[in-house]
């Protein structure tokens, strides 16, 4: 029968993967959550212009922004605008087609940083200016990532503060 200690012991290992998967299922939906609101927010702001002029120029400032070769990845470049597209439309005909079409891309967009070892997650949490600060604390950036840019906008952890209250920029929210 073990003793006291070696049940604490016990308890503590659980109770420490119970958190981190918890974190990390947290992080992955945040970080889609927070791309979405981000997306439907941009297509809102085009609500006024022709859908095509709005299509091209989100795209393109996304796929900038992510370090997104066109020729270079073209699955996921072509997935980045099918979810585009998907929240412009949502936007202009908020409806259950619209709905199922925005899900339906995210899940394409999704498989297709699958396919090339990453996810939607992560790359929204690596990449985007409107990161949460506490996704780093959960999975940091991997320091070889490919195409990295500076991100000196998203805040940092602060030892005085819970991990999770480091959110994101005043500019995203």
């Amino acid at each position: 029968m073990p003793d006291f200690v070696d049940e604490l012991a016990a308890e503590a290992q659980a109770a420490i993967a119970q958190m981190q998967r918890a974190a990390l299922t947290a992080r992955a939906a945040h970080a889609r959550a927070e791309l979405l609101r981000h997306m439907i927010t941009t297509a809102r702001k085009m609500a006024g212009r022709p859908r095509e002029a709005a299509l091209a120029g989100v795209v393109s400032e996304w796929t900038g922004a992510w370090g997104v070769d066109r020729a270079q990845d073209l699955a996921v470049a072509r997935e980045m605008e099918a979810l585009t597209a998907a929240c412009l439309d949502h936007v202009a005909r908020p409806d259950a087609a619209t709905d199922a079409t925005l899900r339906a891309a995210t899940e394409a967009l999704d498989a297709a940083f699958m396919a090339r070892g990453t996810s939607l997650a992560d790359e929204m949490a690596w990449r985007s200016q409107c990161a949460h600060g506490w996704w780093e604390a959960v999975a940091p950036t991997p320091a070889d990532l490919p195409g990295a840019k500076g991100r000196p906008d998203v805040p940092r952890l602060d030892a005085a503060h819970p991990f999770w209250e480091a959110g994101c920029a005043d500019h995203c929210r």
